[in-house]
């Protein structure tokens, strides 16, 4: 008998583990988009200042949020966790008492 669905207002482990990576990347972004925006507010003249191949630090550094941003998406995707379908083979199968090795 397969197993039932939990509540919809019961986060399951994998939706908390979720949540919680998302809310990690999240914060690492915020902090890098904080630094960002304080260095133009408090220290504009840094940002003119030519770090890497004659671009100054304001294009670098925002280049380098949208690809921190790209990946940090992508590490989401690869970390996150599959909630088991109801129904699906993978999920019967744990529900399944198997006789592997039992003598008759």
């Amino acid at each position: 008998m397969p197993t039932p669905l939990p509540k919809a207002d019961v986060p399951t482990a994998a939706r908390q583990y979720n949540s919680r990576l998302g809310i990690v990347l999240f914060v690492v972004y915020l902090v890098l988009y904080a630094g960002f925006v304080f260095i133009n507010a408090f220290a504009a003249e840094k940002m003119e200042t030519v770090v890497l191949a004659g671009l100054n630090l304001a294009i670098v550094y925002g280049f380098g949020l949208i690809i921190a941003a790209i990946l940090m998406a992508l590490l989401y995707g690869v970390m996150c966790r599959n909630e088991p379908i109801n129904g699906s083979p993978a999920s019967d199968a744990s529900n399944v008492d198997t006789n592997e090795g039992a003598s008759r």
